[in-house]
C-alpha cells in the first residue's frame, strides 16, 4: 500500500523554510547592530546610590540617584527620562539610545529599548565597583 505523503518531500521543504528564516534573521540583526551609535557608559554602585558616568555618546556626564528593588529608571543620550515621555529632539552628535536600570538582590538589570543590540543585560555589581556598557553589551 502506497501513502500518499512523500516523506521526503516534507522533510526538504522543512528544511529549507528553517534554513531561510535563519538566514533572514542573522541579515536583520547584522543591519540593525551596524547602525547603533557609539555610547560608553560606566555603572557604579555605591550603598543606596547608582552612580553612571557617560564617557561618550550622551549630553550628561554624571547621573546619581537611589533605586528601590524593582523599581527602573529609564535612561536615554539626555539623561533620567519616563519611559513615556522621552526626548523627541535628537542630535546627531549624539547616541540615540534608551535602557532600562533596576537593582535587585543579586546586581543590575538593564533592558534596552532603543539604539541598543542587547535586551537586557544582568550582572552583579558589589558596593564600589565599577562595570562600563555599550550599545553592544558589557565591556572589559
Amino acid at each position: 500500500m502506497k501513502t500518499p505523503f512523500n516523506f521526503k518531500k516534507i522533510v526538504s521543504s522543512l528544511f529549507l523554510a528553517v534554513l531561510f528564516f535563519t538566514t533572514s534573521t542573522e541579515l536583520v540583526a547584522q543591519v540593525g547592530s551596524n547602525d547603533l551609535k557609539s555610547f560608553k557608559i560606566s555603572i557604579e554602585n555605591t550603598n543606596d546610590v547608582i552612580k553612571l558616568t557617560s564617557l561618550e555618546g550622551s549630553a550628561w556626564t554624571d547621573l546619581s540617584f537611589s533605586l528601590k528593588a524593582g523599581k527602573a529608571q529609564a535612561i536615554d543620550e539626555y539623561g533620567m527620562t519616563i519611559l513615556n515621555n522621552v526626548a523627541t529632539l535628537k542630535d546627531d552628535t549624539l547616541a540615540d539610545y534608551l535602557f532600562t536600570i533596576t537593582k535587585n538582590s543579586t546586581g543590575i538589570v538593564l533592558k534596552g529599548v532603543e539604539g541598543t543590540a542587547w535586551a537586557d543585560l544582568n550582572f552583579s555589581l558589589a558596593a564600589n565597583q565599577k562595570k562600563v556598557i555599550n550599545q553592544l553589551g558589557m565591556m572589559d
